[in-house]
């Protein structure tokens, strides 16, 4: 198992990869807009790097509802943040966002992943990305990003999710983007009630098994809080639970908010599996 990002490529076989949440938004869930301006996003950065972060994965909208952001107020958001954290990090950027206009700038800029939850909805998101010679996250949501689903329902849901990751996948190896350029995300949260979420994140050994990265995302997710009846600000011990079992069960990439602690988790995992 492997992924390019740019001209690293990382064996993934034990080892799984931090990536590091840059929220320039003024609405986030999680920070509440605590790193919108740019000097304070890239003073986080550097905290997140020094924490050993592998990624770093900036966004300018949020995934859950809230005011329009257009396609110029994000490229206006993310350009400036994909450009100072080229220019001093040595680690791979990825943005995050589902617009092939803003993934096509921001490749432009020296991202070399574009992290797309609406599961290239946009018809020129993968050849943006293959023109680049960007990697991608094919990630399942049920409707859209920004589009409420309280109530999603599913006749098999581990069936409908593995087959809709296949035909992403197939999507992207279509557009010339191989096995190693393309993350799978189940999509926690994403269209799922919190028990859905909660079986898909224990089926992440399945999941692990379609031939691509998989990544997870659960970082300080409504499906802990509802689990364990936590407010957000308190569900940093759930979130590393949930990554042990999900890089247990074949994640090999994690993108959270508290990068030191999945530091930890995932290198006590990969001593122990490098033990057997």
């Amino acid at each position: 198992m492997h992924l390019t990002l740019g001209q690293r490529r990382y064996d993934l076989e034990a080892r799984a990869l931090v990536m590091g949440i840059l929220n320039r938004t003024p609405d986030s869930f999680y920070d509440r807009g605590s790193h919108f301006a740019l000097d304070a996003l890239l003073r986080r950065a550097e905290q997140l790097v020094a924490e050993g972060a592998d990624i770093l994965d900036v966004g300018g909208v949020k995934a859950g509802p809230g005011p329009e952001v257009g396609e110029q107020e994000e490229l206006e958001r993310v350009l400036p943040a994909v450009e100072a954290l080229v220019d001093r990090f040595d680690v791979p950027v990825s943005v995050d966002t589902w617009r092939a206009a803003v993934a096509t700038q921001a490749f432009a800029a020296g991202a070399v992943l574009g992290n797309d939850i609406s599961g290239f909805s946009d018809p020129g998101y993968l050849p943006a990305a293959a023109s680049a010679g960007a990697s991608v996250v094919a990630t399942h949501i049920r409707l859209a990003p920004r589009v409420p689903d309280p109530e999603p329902t599913y006749g098999d849901l581990l069936g409908e999710v593995e087959a809709r990751l296949r035909q992403l996948a197939r999507q992207a190896a279509g557009a010339g983007l191989g096995p190693d350029r393309v993350v799978l995300d189940a999509g926690l949260d994403l269209g799922k009630t919190w028990e859905q979420s909660l079986a898909l994140l224990r089926a992440s050994d399945r999941l692990a098994r379609l031939g691509h990265p998989l990544l997870l995302s659960a970082s300080n997710k409504t499906f802990l809080g509802r689990l364990l009846g936590l407010d957000v600000m308190d569900r940093r011990y759930a979130t590393l639970g949930a990554t042990a079992i999900g890089v247990a069960r074949g994640c090999r990439v994690v993108r959270v908010h508290d990068v030191m602690g999945a530091r930890r988790v995932c290198a006590t995992l990969a001593a122990v599996q490098e033990a057997e």
